[in-house]
């Protein structure tokens, strides 16, 4: 079966329109975490609630932008909507029915991983594709998950241009660099399937399970990552 870079998603609007949600483009995300990043500061579950509406507008605004006021984001939708707008756009999860209060479950499934990504590392590799012709329209075109495959589909290919030029010396890459696959992305796939093991506690591969659960992102999750070593 064909495989997604990420899974598009449908909501409705308590007037039964049907939109198609995805995840946000990094320009949108990285708007979207200066508003989030405030939740650290509320007081109560009335607070996480309004702070939370309002990063579903800012969500929301960016993919249906007939809806711009927080106004009409509460004449449009129920809150259950605003919590599955959150997880289908940033992967952020929130569950009512669970005991923790909403401040925690937010933070926790966001934790402080944005703020740690070398973002503009990723970036600046992706960039030497020359396709855009700056990093703001980059941002725009990109989110975390294509980010993330085309970072992949280059390092692969990268990879085996220089298996190719390694061979006609008379050179094993595969063996001289101590790599068991055929090539970096059976490499990657394998430690997916081995369970993310990885010795570097920044590799992205690592989020995964109850880490990228904590984290908000993660293989399975909304922002999706895969190992781009």
């Amino acid at each position: 079966m064909a495989t997604t870079v990420y899974e598009t998603k449908t909501i409705s609007l308590i007037d039964e329109t049907v939109i198609e949600l995805r995840p946000l483009k990094i320009k949108h995300l990285r708007n979207f975490m200066k508003y989030f990043d405030v939740i650290k500061y509320a007081n109560s579950d009335e607070e996480s609630i309004k702070i939370l509406s309002y990063c579903a507008l800012v969500a929301l605004s960016s993919q249906y932008p007939i809806i711009s006021t927080i106004e009409e984001l509460e004449d449009s939708v129920d809150l259950p909507t605003v919590y599955e707008i959150l997880d289908i756009t940033a992967g952020i999860s929130v569950n009512p029915n669970k005991k923790k209060d909403l401040k925690e479950q937010a933070t926790d499934s966001k934790a402080s991983t944005w703020d740690t990504l070398d973002l503009a590392e990723l970036e600046a590799e992706v960039f030497l594709l020359g396709i855009w012709k700056d990093y703001e329209d980059l941002e725009l075109a990109l989110s975390m998950p294509e980010l993330t495959a085309t970072l992949t589909s280059k390092r692969d290919r990268d990879y085996q241009e220089k298996k190719f030029l390694a061979a006609i010396q008379g050179v094993d890459l595969d063996k001289q660099s101590g790599k068991n696959q055929a090539n970096a992305w059976e490499e990657m796939k394998a430690r997916v399937f081995s369970g993310g093991k990885t010795d570097d506690p920044n590799d992205i591969i690592s989020y995964r399970g109850a880490r990228a659960d904590k984290a908000g992102f993660g293989i399975g999750q909304g922002l999706s990552y895969e190992d781009l070593t």
